[in-house]
């Protein structure tokens, strides 16, 4: 049975959001993002719908709806992606591959430079900073090398207020729990709060952009990229956006180059472009060299 289109339900004065609303709704916005919201997110997808038409001061979805889609500064777009991104990380998340980046991958990458020539790691989705702050951590405490390259840590999002968290720097005990405790010690400081805040020269160590994996126009910039973490990114997009961001990726990578991604994620799955190379401490996807 079809929910009924209506402003608001009986009894309540929450707009709510009908079945095809909520398709057109989702349509809209995998246009925009690359991302696909089906029926099992529709509790999510619509209690983050109400709050921003209730912020917007809209009365119903109908309203809103319209002025998202024909709004020329997009902000009320942005504000809806925020509020639809899931950002849930940690310090040191599946570390085997950090591992692997400082004994495997980063010594090819170098074996094919010469010292003082730069080599760029790029980090997305960035979330609140873990993970780029865990590789630029893992840089300076185990990759024997980190002093004789230029190296540059990217790190993007398409969710803006994440971005502004990672550089603000602080996190939650239970963010930095995998840290050892000299590492802990050496990076942060404790707050009163209980918090633990970066050190500034970490937080500069790190270059961080608002992107759309999905978007050319957003990706065409990043070039001679040598390494890519894109983990438990691709599992929100559907096969297209999937072999869009697989594209994009493989443009932005320097032959040679590699992509780490989630566990439970596959490349062979979604484009033909990358081969496998299994290092003791993980499978990761490369760029062929020719």
């Amino acid at each position: 049975m079809r929910t009924p289109s209506v402003s608001s339900a009986a009894g309540s004065d929450k707009p709510t959001i009908s079945d095809a609303d909520f398709e057109k709704f989702a349509e809209f916005f995998y246009r925009k993002t690359g991302m696909r919201f089906d029926a099992g997110k529709r509790y999510f997808v619509d209690k983050r719908l109400v709050e921003r038409i209730e912020a917007t001061g809209a009365s119903n979805f109908r309203d809103y709806f319209v002025s998202l889609r024909f709004e020329a500064s997009g902000a009320e777009l942005q504000h809806l992606v925020n509020s639809m991104t899931v950002n849930e990380t940690y310090f040191f998340r599946e570390a085997y591959q950090f591992d692997c980046l400082v004994r495997h991958m980063l010594d090819e990458v170098a074996a094919r430079k010469q010292p003082g020539e730069r080599i760029r790691i790029w980090s997305v989705p960035s979330s609140t900073g873990e993970e780029p702050y865990s590789i630029a951590i893992y840089l300076l405490e185990r990759w024997a090398q980190i002093d004789a390259y230029e190296v540059e840590i990217l790190s993007s999002d398409i969710d803006t207020n994440v971005l502004a968290a990672a550089q603000r720097g602080v996190f939650s005990q239970r963010s930095v729990a995998q840290l050892p405790q000299a590492y802990l010690d050496k990076y942060f400081k404790p707050m009163p709060d209980g918090q633990w805040r970066i050190s500034r020269e970490l937080v500069e160590s790190v270059e961080f952009s608002r992107v759309n994996l999905t978007d050319a126009n957003d990706t065409r910039r990043f070039r001679d990229i040598d390494v890519i973490f894109c983990r438990n990114l691709l599992i929100y997009f559907d096969d297209l956006s999937r072999r869009v961001a697989a594209e994009a990726m493989y443009d932005a990578l320097v032959p040679g180059g590699f992509i780490c991604l989630g566990h439970s994620e596959s490349m062979s799955r979604i484009s033909s472009l990358f081969n496998v190379r299994r290092f003791p401490d993980a499978m990761v996807h490369q760029r062929p060299l020719k």
